[in-house]
């Protein structure tokens, strides 16, 4: 027999004939009639749908609510980013998500209802993205492949939502054709290009943080945010657990946040890192001395007021220290992926190097780095030479 209760925040839940869940909830009056017009959202569970109901009927108390057929896909990306986006991810990721919607899908589709939307609109959309003219055919930049695959990414998880909501039946995105992705190739820094590059550094104020960053493979946010307490002289250990971010905006303030993966790391180093923090710290408890300053945080990598770097600064002295080397297209990034090759050509598993980068798996990083060098496939093929003669010498 169908079950019938009052549900919290008001209207009633039953079990239909078939199974599934039922809410009922009053959304006001006909003005003509004087009878109530009720609502209903439905859910294979009971809990599904009273966590439903309570959505509708608090958006009814506080004067949001909207219904489904008349919300317009800018209305819902609003919804979205500020009810289920913001209070779930990282603030940097929140500003992403909210600048993609902003720039690119409400612009083109924010006017449109959320019920009459379909996958050949959306496809449109996309090959708008791609194409490098505007509906006027005005020149326009074209977004790339990976940037369109982005957009698709924040247009699905919010279309998504509105389906597990019972907003729209099915997902319209999932019905569309992204541009094919190619992958960039990695291009870190050679035996001679780390030699030349450690030779360039030598005397400039970033010298530290370029050459921990190059020997670690830590991220440019993580070294900004490296402090003392993180590091361990007597184990040789550096504890990443933090990094130092800055909001998107002009003259956005800087934030302390978790790891990009929300993982502790603790990466055993060689003793010549040891050394360069040993020596930067040497040089800074001196300078402090001298001239009685007393930093407000514990920042390894600082200015001479104690002040952490910037990333603005950091990144613009190293393109000019490259560009001095005359390798313009090498990133900041790159010293990252120079470490991972180093270390997969000096012999070191796989895993531990997968753990020192803080990647999520050890089939991304050798996906990442496992074919980019010719000597790692030279030195297996030695190994192996060896492993045959030893049996063929029996013979």
């Amino acid at each position: 027999m169908p079950t019938k209760r009052n549900a919290q925040g008001g209207g009633s839940i039953r079990q239909r004939k078939d199974g599934t869940w039922e809410a009922r909830f009053t959304v006001g009056r006909n003005l003509g009639t004087g009878k109530q017009m009720q609502k209903s959202v439905y859910g294979k569970t009971q809990k599904e749908v009273r966590q439903k109901l309570t959505l509708a009927t608090a958006s009814l108390d506080d004067g949001t609510y909207i219904e489904p057929s008349r919300l317009s896909i800018g209305a819902w990306l609003d919804i979205w980013l500020s009810d289920y986006i913001k209070p779930s991810v990282k603030p940097l990721t929140h500003e992403e998500y909210a600048m993609q919607c902003r720039n690119h899908i409400i612009p083109f589709m924010g006017a449109i209802k959320l019920k009459a939307l379909n996958a050949p609109m959306i496809q449109s959309f996309y090959n708008y993205l791609q194409s490098q003219t505007t509906k006027d055919n005005k020149p326009k930049r074209a977004l790339s492949a990976k940037s369109i695959k982005n957009v698709h990414g924040i247009l699905h998880k919010a279309l998504e939502k509105a389906v597990v909501l019972d907003m729209i039946r099915t997902n319209p995105s999932n019905a569309c054709t992204l541009p094919n992705v190619v992958k960039k190739e990695v291009i870190p820094l050679d035996e001679q290009g780390i030699a030349t590059f450690l030779d360039v550094v030598k005397g400039h104020r970033y010298e530290h943080l370029y050459k921990i960053a190059l020997f670690t493979g830590m991220r440019q946010s993580e070294l900004i945010g490296l402090m003392w307490s993180q590091v361990c002289f007597n184990t040789s250990v550096i504890t990443v657990d933090k990094q130092l971010q800055r909001k998107k905006e002009k003259n956005g303030e800087y934030f302390i946040s978790t790891t990009k993966n929300n993982k502790t790391r603790r990466i055993t180093v060689a003793s010549a890192v040891m050394d360069i923090l040993n020596e930067l710290k040497t040089m800074q408890d001196k300078f402090r001395d001298e001239y009685n300053v007393i930093p407000v945080d514990d920042y390894v990598f600082t200015d001479i007021y104690g002040k952490h770097y910037s990333h603005k600064s950091v990144i613009m002295c190293f393109r000019r220290l490259v560009s001095k080397m005359g390798l313009p297209a090498t990133r900041f990034h790159d010293l990252r992926h120079s470490y991972a090759v180093i270390s997969l050509e000096a012999g070191d598993n796989p895993k531990t190097v997968q753990e020192n980068l803080g990647h999520h798996s050890v089939a991304f990083t050798l996906d990442v780095y496992g074919h980019i060098t010719e000597k790692m496939k030279f030195d297996s093929a030695k190994r192996m030479d060896a492993f045959i003669n030893r049996f063929s010498s029996k013979g």
